[in-house]
């Protein structure tokens, strides 16, 4: 299911009613299209004098970009309300899911029959299914090292960036052959794009499937690279 504000609120109350005894104020919930998490619970701080910090702007905060069942969208909810409720208590913990954090996971676990845990751990069809979808045209270089292996790399259509990749890793002499390819296949939004002297290893029958036709092995003129 795909998260919504108004589901999220309701759940919110029902939630704060049930395993947190209404010691919760409701708090505004944002939603955003964020890969590096599926749920947040943001706040400030300020310090007061003799050293008194006070925690304030709760906000929690969930990504719309996965897919889950409804039973890990709720235990998603119910963990930042655990976050929301230690730091608005001014509960000191260990650590961001420390000794306190853990506790009362596992009381609320134990007690309710939730599976809330420390960490989201999606599938790889939620992986595949969170990838950004839009077309990015960029170079992808595969890399054929001299024991055999290959790898592969992902840069910006920038002439002198993939004229330094080249060069830095025939000059390795680890590189038997560097092959280019211009693509924008949503497909490769998967690996990241850099212009670093790294390769990427991957299954390379999956990503030769998704390569095209038009191999730029001397020279590179697909429109936004001229050698």
């Amino acid at each position: 299911m795909k998260l919504d504000v108004p589901y999220i609120e309701a759940k919110f109350q029902e939630f704060n009613s049930l395993m947190f005894d209404n010691a919760l104020p409701p708090v505004p919930v944002a939603l955003s299209k964020a890969s590096s998490y599926v749920g947040l619970c943001t706040f400030k701080t300020r310090r007061h004098l003799f050293g008194k910090v006070e925690y304030y702007d709760f906000r929690l905060r969930f990504s719309t970009r996965l897919d889950l069942p409804e039973a890990e969208v709720e235990d998603t909810i119910i963990h930042e309300m655990i976050h929301y409720y230690i730091r608005l208590n001014r509960i000191k913990d260990t650590s961001a899911h420390g000794k306190v954090f853990r506790q009362m996971m596992n009381e609320l676990n134990s007690r309710f029959g939730r599976h809330i845990t420390i960490s989201h751990r999606t599938t790889k069809e939620q992986r595949e299914a969170a990838l950004d979808k839009r077309p990015r045209q960029r170079v992808v270089a595969i890399v054929r090292f001299k024991d055999g292996r290959e790898g592969l790399k992902l840069m910006p259509c920038k002439q002198d960036k993939v004229a330094a990749y080249r060069r830095a890793l025939m000059r390795s002499g680890q590189v038997a052959d560097i092959s280019f390819w211009v693509e924008s296949d949503p497909w490769f939004n998967r690996f990241p794009t850099s212009s670093a002297f790294n390769v990427i290893f991957a299954p390379m029958e999956e990503v030769r499937a998704h390569l095209s036709k038009t191999k730029h092995p001397a020279s590179l003129d697909a429109g936004c690279l001229q050698f």
